[in-house]
Parts: C-alpha cells; structure tokens; sequence
C-alpha cells in the first residue's frame, strides 16, 4: 500500500495534537468549574456577548464559535504537545491613547479579530488617538507544574504591551505583522491569573509598517482605491504554552537536496551545555539524524531525497531534541520541504530555477482580507480555502501583497503545494531613522519566524515605491540574512515613481491590463510582478453595491474568461519564449471596493471557469518546461495570406495607406502584388520579433495605431514598438502576429481590414467567432520577389 505523503501525516498528527490541547484546554477551569471564559470585574456585569452583522458573509462566517475560535495548533514549524489557546471572549474598552488601565472594561470583544471587525462584536473605526485593552484570567494546569509558561501572540497590531496580575510581561513589542512571546513564570500565584494587553495603532498616521491598512469608517461606503479598512490590535491566536527552562526557540532549515542533506540551526534560550539532535523522518521511518551544538549549523543526512515541487509537496518530518548529555529536556515537533530554488541562465535568459529546472511561476496577488474578519480569516478552513482555489484554477504562485499571515496559512502553502513571494508590508511615507530602524529589524524577525518555510522562494522587500528607501542596500541585506532565496528589491520598479535599487534577483514590472513587455538583464530574472485587474461585479455579492472599481470592467463572464485566458496565452506564446519567467495577476478574489477577483469578495462565487483557467495555466507551466525558443519567420520578401475558410485567395495588402484583405493571383496587376509584399527584418523594437517592411514603399512599416494597421514610417520608441509583431504558432501550421507592445492582441482581418484584436475584447473587431483562424497567417512566398 502506498504511504500517505509526509504533509498529510503531519497535518494528522497536528489534529492529534489539536484534540489533546482541547483536553487541556478543558483542565484550565475557574472555581465551580465553568469552562475557561474570559472575565470582568465583578461591578462590570456586560451583557452576553454577540457579534455584529458582517457587511458580507462568507461561507465561514456564522461557524466561528464563539469561546473557541481559531482552535488549530498555531505554529506548525515548532510544535509542543501541551499548549491552551487563549482565542475566546476577552473584556475589553477604548480609551484615549495616552491614558493608562481603565478602571473598567465595559465592553466584551471576540479575540483575535480585529476591533473593526464584524467578528470581533465590536466593528467601530479605532483612531490613532485610542488605545485598546484587553483583559481575561486564566488559571495554569497542575500538570504544568515545574516547567516554564510562555504567553504566546501570533501578532498585534501595532504598539503592545502585557500585564500579568498587575506587573508587566517583558518589554513593550512594537510591529504589526510577527510573532513575540513573554515568559509570564514568574508573574504567575498559582491561582487565578489576570492577564491585561493594551495596543495602540496609530495606522497612517505613524511611521511604522502598515501595508494597505487606512483609517476608514468599517461600514461599506464609496471610494477607497487600492487601500482597505485598518485592522488594529490583537488579529492572531493568542496562547499558553509550558516549556522546559532550557528549551528551543526556533528551527532554521535550509534544504540542501542536491548533497542529500538538510542543514539545521536548532536556537534556544537557556542552552548553555546542551547540544542538539535534529531527526528526519518519512512515514515514521527515520531517514537521517545527527548531532550538534545549539546555535551553530549542522547538516542531517537525507539520502535519496524526494524533492518538493508545487505539483508534488512531499514533506518530511523533523524532530528535534535539546540534549544535556544524553537526556531530552525539550522536544519539537516540524516538518520540511526539500527543494533548492535560485537563478540561472536558461536558453540565453536569466531564469529563477526550482530544484534546477526553470518552471514558469502563475500566481496571483493575494491581499488576505475578509469582509467578516478584516485581516483574519474566520477559520482555519478559510484561511486554506484561497490557497486551494489558487490549486483548483492552476497556479502554481501566490505573492502575499503587503500583508504577513499566521505561521497556519504557509503550513498550507507547504502542504497544497504553493510557491510564495512574500512582501515586507510597506509604510506610508519615506521614513525617518527611527522608522528604518523598526521596519528593519521587524522584517527580520519576519524572516526568521517563516526561513524555514519550504514553499517560500521570493522576499519583496518594496513596493512601487511606497516608503521606499535604500532599496540596494536594504536588498543586499535580505540577501546576506537568507541567501537561500531570491529577492526582489523593488515590485514594479516601473511605476509610480518608484525607483530600482538595480540589484536583486528579479526585474519586477507592473503592467495593467498588461502582460507587456518586461525582459531580463544579463544578471536578474524578468518577471510581472502585477498584472490584469480585469473587473465584473456579481449582484448580491458587492461590499458597496454600484461602488466596485477595477483596472478594466468586463461587461459579462464570457468576456471575463476569453480577456483572462487571452492574457495567460499571450504570456505563454509571446512572452515566456521572451525571457518572462513568473507573472503575478490581480487578483484572487475582490477585496472591499475593488472588483478584480476571480473571486467574490465573500467567497461565495467563483467568477471564471476554473476548467478553461486551470488548462491555460497547465498549458503555460508545461510550455515553461519544454523548448521555449520563440518561433521564428523566414527574412526576406513575403506575402501574408489568409486562411480563414473561404478566404484562402486573400492576402494582406496595403492602400492608400491602410491595411486590407485582397484576393491577389497570378493574373493580378503588379501594383497589388507589390502592395501585398512585404520584406520580414528584424523587429525595429525587439529583434527577437519582427517588422514587415512595404516592397514598394521602403521605409514604410506594417503599424498599428489605434488599433487599426496601416503603413507608416517614423522615427520614435512607440513607431517602433507599434511596428514590431511577434510571431506565434496558429492553426495548421501558420502563424499569428502578436502586437510587441500590446502582446495580448494579435493582426487580424475582418471585413477585409485589419486590425489589431484581443481575446475577450468588446470591439466589434474583436468578434469571438472565427477569432482563432482570422488571426492565422500564413507567411508565403513573395508576389513580388
């Protein structure tokens, strides 16, 4: 029988582990024995808690349980068999920002959704000038006696601070988008412990990391652009967790397939004396195991490794034990990808490589909101279900756009098999020293809580310019601190008034609808970092009703689908073959007031069909993996003829300086067949293309100009770029004429002219009937030689 692959085996043994923590939950109980349930004073007496109408409802919305949400093990790279989750009802109150511990906290919020939040039953907009409290008490399990208690939160947004009865936890943590924890032992009575977080977020209004994040009014209203509703405070699970004093802290792992090993840091706290012993296992047979210091490398054998690819995620299991001499005192639980990813000359281009092999990377911009949580997903069968919609429509990438999420969502890129860029969440402004700082060393403990990721392959450290900075040095940075991965300096260094840092792996453009005409250098990867924005409201599913925006609206599905798949062929046929390696499409689903999601913004409805788009992006990822030279045309003088049933006899001519469709034969005179003759050279504005010079009027070029095609001649970057096509291969062995600047659109007859058509467009030359052969030509010996 085959064996279930590691990935799946380890999400068995972590829903193990999640019903042996519900059975620790259950231990955690206040006197009388109710469950664990956060509590107000005894004067406060709020009302039950409930939550507030959601602007939209997912699919998940109304299963989030109330005392319970979030329930799942939070940090699957780093698991321990006893934990309490601390997600539930929490009291809670506003304040002014400046004021300390209120006296009361008359109000009740669902942790960990945001305040703005419909989940959250508060759902009001919070300002820089307020500061948010929380506070619940808890009591520890007898069973945890002497061992240490660490207060986990996944994260809080932005500036936050812990008390535990009464005395601080630790040192203020200031960032929105990781990980921190305090260890709260020596703050505990061993009864019933308060534990009290304030948070302040001032949003736009600082200097610090916010990504798309605004101070809004949470109701649907008009406007907002490409910015959405804030998320402040507590917006990740927050958790108990006992550990030995001497304990680990975190696992680096950099898979090393090629040499069949998988180097390891295993880091702690209170390791002095200790080693470690790091086991990697498949099936629950061991592999490969070795031993060394704590805090330095060391590689684990593992022979005959089998590689991890986006169209087969095979996960092995990891163990890792902190030693003092020959006795466990701490044991970890994690999981790793073998594959290596890095840059390499294929077919004259610079091409990012997974496990050696160029795969072209189809991704989507993912910004991770949700109408009912905002910055958090409702459950964790939400925070999966965008994932495997990228799988059902047959990405193979998604960049996570400005936006960090918890450690469970890159467990699930791991596990469905994903490739990730994951952007450094942006700040506002060009920040001061102060504001560097913070971004810096937050985007460090970013790297360090997700390094070990297997589907993470790119950092995008900035975005078209938003707070941009030091965009070289910041890239080299990144660079040194995770050479195992590419970096991308700056995403759409062509917009926006962004400027390249001119290093880094990737040159990144940005192109609506797009694709462009993005090419690599001799030492970056070309890739489209955004493109498409193709729009379509569905009634009943729009968070302002009539107030949607996008990049281009469609005015019904089946243009939506012919425009999208149009857009991935024409990158297939024309671009890929060009040095384009990876391309990012906006978006997987609507977000607020923009309407460019393949999805709604609930959820709810899939907007194109995911059988035509999962083909084209299969077609797309295999082409990437066969021969992708671009097709070539003979030089020279020659003819274009149709071949569209019926007008076979007809071939492109011009007159009076536009193009038509002729029927030219032997018996016709020498001024149409020297008007239906062209010389092929070497495109004027890319030689890897081609441009179609008059026979009789030299100088003259076949050229697009509003769509049209005539025969003009000029001097200038756009005469040259509109007269430039690149040739792809059309029905029965003839070829289509892709426009260089516009690669999505393709030369076709119609109503003996020509112009320029796009797949999905809504001219009346764009006409989807006979679109495939009006735009096949073939190339002919010359009338006029």
């Amino acid at each position: 029988m085959r064996q279930a692959p590691a990935g799946r085996r380890a999400f068995a043994w972590l829903r193990r582990r999640a019903r042996r923590a519900t059975t620790a939950l259950a231990v955690l109980t206040l006197a009388g024995g109710t469950a664990l349930t956060a509590t107000g004073p005894a004067t406060a007496a709020p009302q039950a808690w409930t939550p507030k109408p959601s602007p939209m409802t997912t699919p998940w919305t109304n299963q989030v349980p109330v005392d319970t949400p979030l329930p799942e093990y939070p940090r699957p790279q780093l698991t321990r068999p006893d934990w309490a989750n601390l997600n539930g009802i929490w009291d809670f109150a506003v304040t002014s920002a400046s004021a300390g511990q209120p006296a009361s906290f008359s109000e009740q919020i669902r942790v960990p959704f945001a305040a703005e939040s419909a989940l959250s039953g508060i759902q009001r907009k919070i300002t820089q000038n307020d500061k948010l409290w929380y506070k619940r008490t808890f009591t520890v399990p007898s069973g945890w006696n002497g061992r240490r208690v660490q207060l986990n939160f996944g994260a809080a947004d932005w500036r936050t601070t812990v008390w535990v009865n009464g005395q601080q936890a630790g040192a203020v943590h200031s960032g929105g988008y990781d990980a921190f924890s305090y260890d709260i032992t020596d703050l505990l009575n061993g009864g019933t412990n308060t534990v009290v977080v304030s948070v302040w977020d001032p949003t736009e209004t600082g200097t610090q990391a916010i990504g798309k994040q605004r101070i809004r009014d949470v109701a649907p209203h008009s406007g907002g652009g490409i910015l959405y509703t804030a998320a402040s405070g507590i917006w990740q699970t927050v958790w108990l967790e006992p550990t030995a004093s001497a304990r680990v802290g975190r696992l680096d792992m950099v898979p090393d397939p090629v040499n069949s090993r998988l180097k390891v840091t295993v880091r702690g706290t209170g390791t002095s004396g200790h080693t470690a012993r790091v086991t990697v296992s498949s099936g629950g047979t061991v592999v490969g195991t070795a031993t060394g210091p704590v805090g330095t490398e060391f590689t684990v054998p593992v022979p005959n490794p089998h590689l991890w690819t986006p169209d087969d995620p095979f996960l092995y299991d990891v163990r890792a034990d902190l030693l003092l001499g020959t006795t466990a005192v701490d044991s970890v639980g994690s999981y790793t990808g073998m594959r290596t990813i890095a840059l390499a000359s294929v077919g004259g281009y610079q091409r990012p490589v997974l496990n050696g092999k160029f795969v072209f990377q189809t991704g989507t911009l993912d910004q991770g909101y949700w109408p009912d949580g905002i910055y958090t997903a409702p459950t964790d069968a939400a925070l999966r279900h965008d994932l495997q919609k990228h799988k059902d429509l047959g990405f193979n990438m998604v960049r996570k756009h400005i936006k960090v999420e918890p450690q469970r969502w890159f467990y699930w890129a791991d596990r469905l098999g994903l490739l990730v860029w994951q952007d450094m969440p942006s700040m506002e402004r060009t920040p001061d020293a102060a504001a560097r700082t913070q971004w810096e060393a937050e985007y460090d403990r970013i790297i360090d809580q997700h390094r070990s990721s297997p589907s993470l392959v790119v950092w995008v450290d900035q975005n078209e310019g938003w707070g941009q900075y030091d965009q070289a040095r910041i890239a080299d940075r990144v660079k040194a601190y995770d050479p195992s991965r590419l970096v991308d300096n700056m995403s759409g260094i062509n917009c926006c008034g962004a400027v390249d840092g001119g290093n880094g792996d990737l040159l990144d453009h940005h192109v609506y609808v797009g694709p462009g005409t993005t090419v690599p250098s001799a030492t970056r990867a070309a890739v489209l970092g955004e493109f498409g924005g193709l729009g379509f409201k569905v009634t009943g599913h729009e968070w302002y009703p009539g107030g949607g925006f996008s990049y281009e609206d469609q005015p019904d599905l089946a243009h939506l689908n012919n425009r999208f798949v149009g857009l991935l062929d024409a990158i297939r046929e024309v671009r890929m073959p060009r040095g384009l390696s990876a391309s990012v499409y906006t978006e997987i689903t609507d977000v607020e007031n923009e309407v460019n999601g393949l999805l709604t913004y609930d959820r709810q409805v899939v907007k194109v069909d995911e059988a035509r788009v999962r083909a084209a992006n299969r077609a797309l990822i295999d082409a990437s993996q066969g021969s992708t030279a671009p097709v070539t045309l003979p030089t020279g003088y020659r003819s274009l003829r149709v071949t569209t049933p019926g007008y076979t006899d007809r071939y492109a001519r011009h007159r009076a300086g536009a193009l038509f469709t002729e029927v030219v034969g032997s018996g016709s005179d020498t001024l149409l067949k020297n008007d239906a003759t062209w010389r092929i050279v070497p495109g004027l504005a890319d030689n890897t293309c081609y441009s179609f010079e008059s026979r009789n009027y030299p100088g003259e070029y076949l050229r697009h100009r509003d769509f049209r095609v005539y025969k003009e001649s000029g001097n200038t970057d756009l005469f040259r770029a509109d007269a430039t096509f690149c040739p792809v291969r059309g029905a029965n062995g003839g070829v289509r004429l892709s426009a260089y600047n516009f690669p999505e659109q393709y030369l076709r007859h119609i109503n003996a002219e020509l112009w320029l058509a796009t797949p999905g467009g809504t001219h009346t030359w764009d006409n989807p009937a006979l679109f495939t052969e009006d735009t096949t030509w073939a190339v002919e010996a010359a009338w006029a030689p």
